[in-house]
């Protein structure tokens, strides 16, 4: 009978797999993570991108696109980008655009800036017929981007300028508009 493990135990074990990785002993990291694959949304993701590359294992990105998935379903950010990246890039056939944008659309919800900024660039340019142009989308997807320092993020919306809500933010009189003794942000 199999015992259950202490998240301290996985944690150990998932820095076991960085620690490998990190040295470049690729098939061990991987190894370390497939057993973590089922306890442990990190691991997952590493060997979705692992058998995306090809890197410790033999390269699958039909396997890869099922760990995502997974991963994303569950609510994993970058595993919804990674995912989303997979489908735009056509590692599984031709690209979809239809199956990327929703897992996109999550990611950068979650404040993902590598989706934020992938999302805003459909926006900037529109992808009919499933993303419209709307340039002001696109500002505020690439400022959000920004804020985490991402250097794209922050050089595309130096260049389109900020979003309109911000703009007109910053005009505005200051003023507590605070519900009785709340305090204002």
């Amino acid at each position: 009978m199999a015992q259950a493990r202490t998240s301290q135990e996985i944690a150990a074990d998932f820095a076991t797999g960085v620690a490998a990785y990190d040295a470049g002993d690729f098939e061990k990291a991987f190894k370390v993570w497939w057993e973590l694959r089922f306890e442990d949304l990190a691991a997952m993701r590493n060997l979705g991108m692992m058998l995306r590359k090809g890197i410790g294992t033999e390269k699958n990105p039909k396997r890869a696109e099922e760990i995502y998935l997974r991963a994303a379903e569950v609510g994993m950010p970058t595993a919804q980008a990674d995912l989303a990246d997979m489908y735009i890039k056509g590692d599984l056939g031709p690209p979809d655009m239809a199956a990327a944008l929703p897992l996109l659309a999550r990611a950068a919800a979650a404040n993902h800036p590598g989706a934020q900024f992938q999302l805003g660039e459909f926006y900037e340019t529109g992808a009919p017929p499933l993303v419209p142009k709307d340039l002001e989308k696109a500002k505020e997807l690439y400022a959000a981007a920004a804020q985490s320092g991402m250097p794209e993020a922050i050089a595309r919306s130096e260049f389109l300028g900020p979003p309109a809500a911000q703009t007109s933010a910053s005009a505005a009189p200051a003023s507590n508009n605070a519900p009785n003794g709340a305090a204002s942000p």
